[in-house]
């Protein structure tokens, strides 16, 4: 198949060349006149599954005849001669025995890493021993590393490093990681390859060579006498002296050449000797010299200034190339969009490729207007998808008390109750179930408080539901440390319980369709290796199994379009398209900033002969130098994410720099050209998002319902509401709405003020006056109503800073009066207006001649006397009802003061305003208030008076405010 000769072999394909396509091309041409038997022995390695499966229907396409073996290189150990290897341990395995290793080390060194660190340790140390593996570094190399010029955090780092030093001993040889057995396979074969070369032709195709083992296999194959590597994207265009330079990994491995250039030195080879594979032409020979240029390393780009004056052909070379930089990440996903759609119309095949995942969920988002599915390659994080988010919600009940929150969001996942046949019974228990948590709580639902709430409502099958749920959720809050398989067989006992239904057997849809496959998978590997786990608490659980789900990509498209895609920069390589979108270039995206290592610098890697972080760099800056070299090319980014401007990828950059540099060759034009092409679908994309309708602004509200329909019976509490917002009233006795609980109750401000009034209530009722017995009282009414540990304990401080203070006002309160009333219900009618002002009053005292005093407790600041006069009159108009009668059980009576205690972080008592005015003029001021709403045109205007104008409402967004302000008048309206 190969001429003889003395060098090694290479060959390579330009960027823009359809790999896959000319390796085809390529073989056919050197196959042909051989014996079918003869092409049937040919051997073809290619480095992905998804390149095998491409090469393999090009063949299939073709005529009929005997196809070369073609073959993964990581299918080298499965070969009959390397049997005798043992087996290569899980990764999940290894991760688990690094991580009972990190969790001893931290036990003995807390101060090293928090505990909560310890799989993202183990899963980092597991990626750097399959990094010393495949590079055949020893940890002994690791260990002798001169760190005493370094920081402290390298020496701790070391000792995390040496963990990993007892999987490179003897009795780990057998059981090899899969990156160790790997590297054993391929020195085995290179050995036996140096005796017995194979009499067939090999060939390495597509692979760069980037990491230790496939480097040592692709030099023993080009050194074979019918061995050849057939490199992808390779750089024809670049001089022998820039080769030449990519000679240091510190400054040069962020190019995208600089692997070849390693390879070639190991060989012996110039540029040169790197042969054409295939004569298949590449879309614009141009533009791959423009691309050559500019991607030239830092060192050497004066040489701008010298080869641009022989690119006379710039216009040419960015004639099918668009530049899109749009203001936001949402127009520059809709530009993306409009211009698949023609694609999909024009019968063209579109390929976006870009490591962003955020930018192609928008796009695909996008598309969905016009019912178009891209195929997308990625697919979806497990952990994000139906029975991901089912499982986690289960693993995040241990050992923790139930709460309304997550007992409600795993009653109404889709995924819950779907082995029953009436799960719609199911969803109205839930949701009558969820409306009394939200109303009356309690925040953390025990099964005695399910059946309690089922027994008293219909006997229609719920009260067995609530046992159900009571005794499978019951009693997770005493889950604690145990083995990892005890964890999960407990876990997927609830998870496929709850999914099932009650008196049901299997899973119910849990582990149906593609993503609960895939989830079925993982719990599946888990349960295999359980044994390596140890002994977990349930955070640790919890941290470990969200890691096994994110670790997971499903793939789940219901129609996906044949000709738009999706691919990420791995699948871009052995595939190509018309037209190519090259989305999100942006630095820190598009290269991606290098991950952090925790382990090792710059310095200690290059010292130990480890790859360097750039490395990723260079290999995205070589999947963009292959796919900006398509026939068509859109090249895009976002000026501003959501938090700051960006800066555009370094390869846009230079690319930009190099043609405005290009001004005797026509580069401004061409660039001016290339901005203009993408404007012009930019201002498309802004008129799509445009709406073709305006909507004016409404008015500030102010609506007048008919008479009798306005509310007949206030509070006195609402009557604060009623001047300062009446548009609340309006909505909430008129419209009767009323804002909906919140499921997650918390210890909020309302909670903390009825909690205190409690307190003072059974203070009073137990005739208690001591410190100690105040904050006893405080102790129960605490552990019985605010079930919230440190709550508990921030309230009970509270109330401990100002319980001096509040007993030596008690003091001087009881040797005036005498408490005889708490929490007492009053009303009063205004007959001529048919209306009733009711109250409930936090406490009455009685004097010795008769008075009485008023006291409401508040637990933030009290009204001042100027407020009490003009907006809260809540004391005045108790002081009012008083006189009036309305208190049956204190009848009418003079009130001699009436008095705000604030129990908040400044203590102080605030008096009511009783002659200034007056009761009696409060009381006129009030009926003519009230005779004033009850007239046929007096509307409920939105924020009124507010106390200050940041405080939001209720229904703020019901009366559209944000479209009007307090400056706008009020627009009456009549409503029916």
């Amino acid at each position: 198949m190969f001429d003889p000769c003395e060098k090694a072999r290479i060959f390579g394909l330009p960027p823009g060349a359809d790999f896959a396509k000319a390796l085809v091309h390529g073989l056919l041409d050197r196959t042909q006149g051989m014996p079918p038997e003869n092409v049937a022995r040919v051997e073809v390695f290619v480095n992905t599954r998804r390149m095998q499966r491409r090469v393999r229907d090009l063949f299939d396409s073709g005529p009929a005849l005997l196809l070369p073996r073609l073959r993964l290189v990581t299918d080298l150990g499965q070969d009959a001669a390397m049997a005798d290897l043992p087996p290569a341990v899980p990764p999940l395995r290894r991760r688990l025995e690094l991580s009972q290793l990190v969790a001893q080390l931290l036990k003995q060194q807390p101060d090293l890493a928090p505990r909560s660190a310890v799989f993202d340790l183990a899963d980092s140390l597991a990626a750097l021993m399959d990094e010393m593996q495949g590079e055949g570094i020893s940890p002994e190399k690791i260990a002798e590393l001169d760190v005493t010029d370094q920081s402290g955090h390298w020496e701790r780092a070391l000792k995390f490093v040496s963990l990993i030093q007892r999987f490179f001993q003897d009795e780990f040889e057998k059981a090899p990681d899969s990156e160790a057995r790997q590297r054993m396979v391929i020195e085995r074969l290179v050995s036996r390859w140096a005796d017995s070369p194979p009499d067939h032709p090999v060939i390495v195709a597509g692979s760069t060579g980037s990491r230790g083992a496939t480097h040592l296999l692709m030099q023993a194959v080009a050194r074979l006498p019918q061995g050849a590597l057939v490199l992808p994207g390779f750089d024809f265009d670049m001089p022998a002296s820039v080769w030449t330079s990519l000679d240091n990994a510190l400054t040069t491995e962020d190019h995208p050449q600089y692997r070849f250039a390693k390879l070639m030195n190991s060989l012996d080879l110039g540029p040169g000797d790197v042969l054409k594979w295939s004569d298949t032409p590449v879309p614009s020979p141009p533009r791959n010299r423009l691309v050559s240029l500019a991607l030239r390393p830092a060192p050497v780009t004066d040489q701008w200034m010298t080869e641009g004056r022989t690119l006379t052909d710039v216009g040419k070379s960015t004639e099918s190339i668009s530049l899109i930089e749009a203001p936001s990440s949402r127009l520059e996903a809709v530009a993306i969009a409009l211009r698949l759609r023609k694609a999909a119309e024009d019968g063209e095949t579109a390929a976006l490729i870009s490591p962003d995942r955020q930018l192609t969920r928008q796009v695909t988002a996008a598309l969905d207007q016009w019912r178009i599915e891209p195929d997308d390659s990625a697919g979806r994080p497990l952990h994000l998808s139906a029975p991901g988010r089912f499982l986690r919600h289960v693993s995040n009940l241990f050992g923790q008390k139930l709460t309304s929150e997550s007992l409600l969001t795993l009653l109404k996942h889709p995924l819950s109750y779907t082995g029953a046949e009436n799960r719609g019974l199911h969803l109205l228990w839930t949701r009558e179930l969820e409306l009394s948590l939200r109303r009356y709580g309690p925040p953390f639902p025990t099964p005695a408080d399910l059946t309690g709430w089922a027994e008293l409502r219909a006997d229609d099958g719920r009260l067995d539901w609530t046992k159900w749920l009571g005794e499978m959720l019951g009693g997770l809050e005493q889950v604690s440390e145990r083995p990892l398989s005890d964890h999960l067989r407990h876990h997927l006992q609830i998870a496929e319980q709850l999914a099932a239904g009650p008196v049901v057997e299997g899973a119910g849809t849990l582990w149906d369709k593609p993503a609960g496959k895939a989830a079925l998978a993982a719990v599946q590997e888990l349960e295999r290796e359980a044994s390596a786990g140890g002994i977990l608490s349930p955070a640790d659980y919890n941290a470990l199994f969200l890691a096994i789900l994110k670790r997971v990509e499903v793939r789940d498209p219901s129609r996906p379009h044949s000709n738009i895609m999706i691919w990420g920069t791995l699948e871009a390589r052995v595939q190509g398209a018309d037209l190519v979108i090259l989305g999100g270039l942006n630095d820190g995206v598009w290269p991606e900033q290098p991950a952090p290592d925790p382990w090792l610098n710059r310095k200690m890697r290059q010292d130990a002969g480890l790859l360097l972080p750039e490395r990723r760099i260079g290999l995205s800056a070589h999947d963009f130098q292959q796919a900006i070299a398509a026939k068509e090319v859109w090249l895009t980014r976002a000026i501003r994410d959501a938090e700051a401007e960006t800066v555009p990828s370094r390869w846009v950059n230079r690319l930009v720099n190099l043609l405005n540099g290009l001004t005797e060759q026509g580069g401004k034009e061409a660039y001016s050209d290339m901005e203009q092409r993408g404007q012009f679908w930019l201002d498309m994309a802004e008129a799509l998002s445009t709406p073709k309708v305006s909507v004016p602004a409404e008015n500030r509200p102010s609506p007048y319902p008919p008479t009798n329909q306005r509310p007949r019976k206030l509070s006195v509490t609402r009557i604060k509401t009623l001047i300062r917002d009446p548009y609340a009233v309006y909505a909430q006795y008129v419209l009767r709405l009323k804002p909906l609980d919140p499921i997650k109750q918390t210890p909020d401000a309302p909670l903390r003020g009825t909690v205190l009034h409690k307190v003072m209530e059974q203070f009073l009722s137990k005739s208690a006056s001591t410190r100690e017995e105040l904050l006893h009282i405080a102790d129960q009414v605490l552990l019985e109503d605010a079930p919230w540990p440190a709550a508990r304990r921030i309230w009970w401080a509270k109330l401990a800073r100002v319980a001096d203070w509040f007993i030596a006002g008690e003091q001087a309160r009881r040797a005036i009066s005498t408490p005889i009333k708490t929490e007492l219900l009053g009303s009063v009618s205004l007959a001529e207006q048919g209306f009733t002002l009711t109250a409930k009053a936090d406490r009455f005292d009685r004097a010795a001649d008769g008075s009485v005093y008023i006291i409401d407790y508040k637990t933030g600041a009290p009204p001042s006397a100027e407020e009490q006069t003009y907006f809260d009159k809540q004391l005045l108009l108790e002081a009012a009802m008083v006189e009036r009668g309305g208190f049956s059980e204190i009848g009418s009576a003079h009130v001699a003061g009436a008095t705000y205690i604030g129990l908040g972080s400044s203590p102080k008592e605030v008096h009511a305003p009783l002659d200034d005015p007056g009761l009696d003029q409060v009381w006129q001021e009030f009926d003519a208030l009230i005779r004033a709403y009850s007239g046929p045109k007096q509307g409920y205007t939105s924020r009124r008076a507010m106390a200050k104008m940041r405080f939001g409402g209720d229904f703020d967004h019901l009366a559209r405010f944000g479209e009007w302000d307090e400056t706008q008048e009020p627009a009456p309206k009549e409503m029916p």
